[in-house]
């Protein structure tokens, strides 16, 4: 069955770009509502789909807007919370242009959103079941969908930084392992890249304690890794939280090799493009029970500092 949040739960803290105080709040919504953002601060608080199709070409984040152009960005880590929870519809409310990075990982979104618990809503999960390859490229750079019967990610990066490196890891996403597994690694970037966002008026609410910051063979933020591959993991959860904007979960494997944000919603354009690549499907007893948040508990949350 779809899902809701119980009850109403709230976050506060800065936007990782714009370095702005934001409050977002995720509410109870019914059945086949989907994921849209309301924009509390605009002059008729704007609704803002959290869809493939509203995705703006942005740096470093992913941005959606409506057709009126007001926008919402860096959703990335809040929607891969909800899908990891099985969250299917719900009305977030933020008061700011930008989610709060938080920690700069999902799990503070997934302890609240467990704390509330999930509703579930007496109309069946409908998912998009891949049927054959879909695949878009830039150079070395890939992002591919194959058939499976539940969502898999495979993911690997490779960074001259020695404190990255190559990494890898793969995953299925059922039984808890997004919240397990990825939801507490932290967005990570080089102490260059950090002196360069700011000179061009990014990355302006970034701090040691919401990313992890690396130079050459150095992790600079205190208390280091969460884990030793945390890179990888965090770019999992990206995917994760971009997949998400399909509109209904995914029945495939997606692999990434070096892929980013906007080319995970190239992947989604290129998949809906293709009619005969996908079917949209009623997800019975059978397959329900291999999408993200079924079986989870609290205790899979990991405990962390």
């Amino acid at each position: 069955m779809q899902h809701a949040i119980k009850s109403a739960v709230s976050f506060t803290g800065t936007g990782l770009h714009g370095g702005r105080p934001v409050r977002v709040t995720v509410l109870p919504a019914s059945a086949d509502y989907g994921i849209w953002f309301k924009r509390t601060d605009l002059d008729g608080e704007p609704l803002i789909p959290a869809r493939w199709d509203a995705v703006v070409a942005s740096k470093l984040c992913t941005l959606v807007a409506n057709d009126a152009g007001d926008s919402v960005s860096t959703i990335e880590h809040l929607m891969a919370a909800l899908a990891g929870c099985g969250i299917h519809n719900a009305l977030i409310e933020v008061d700011g242009p930008e989610i709060p990075i938080l920690d700069g990982s999902a799990v503070p979104f997934v302890e609240g959103i467990m704390a509330r618990g999930r509703r579930a809503l007496n109309v069946p999960v409908r998912a998009f079941r891949i049927e054959s390859p879909v695949e878009v490229r830039d150079g070395e750079a890939f992002a591919r969908l194959d058939p499976s019967d539940m969502l898999e990610i495979d993911f690997r990066i490779d960074f001259s930084d020695g404190a990255i490196g190559r990494q890898s890891k793969r995953l299925n996403m059922a039984n808890g392992a997004f919240v397990r597994e990825l939801a507490d690694s932290r967005t990570f970037c080089r102490q260059s890249d950090v002196d360069m966002m700011r000179a061009n008026g990014l990355a302006l609410g970034g701090t040691m304690e919401n990313a992890v910051v690396v130079d050459g063979d150095r992790v600079l933020s205190p208390g280091g890794l969460r884990h030793a591959d945390e890179p990888v993991r965090h770019k999992m959860l990206d995917a994760l939280g971009d997949l998400a904007l399909a509109g209904a979960p995914i029945l495939g494997r997606y692999t990434g090799n070096r892929a980013g944000h906007a080319m995970t919603n190239r992947l989604l354009r290129a998949l809906f493009a293709q009619p005969d690549a996908f079917r949209l499907v009623e997800v019975g007893a059978g397959t329900g029970c291999k999408l993200p948040g079924v079986g989870l508990h609290r205790s899979d949350i990991p405990a962390y500092s």
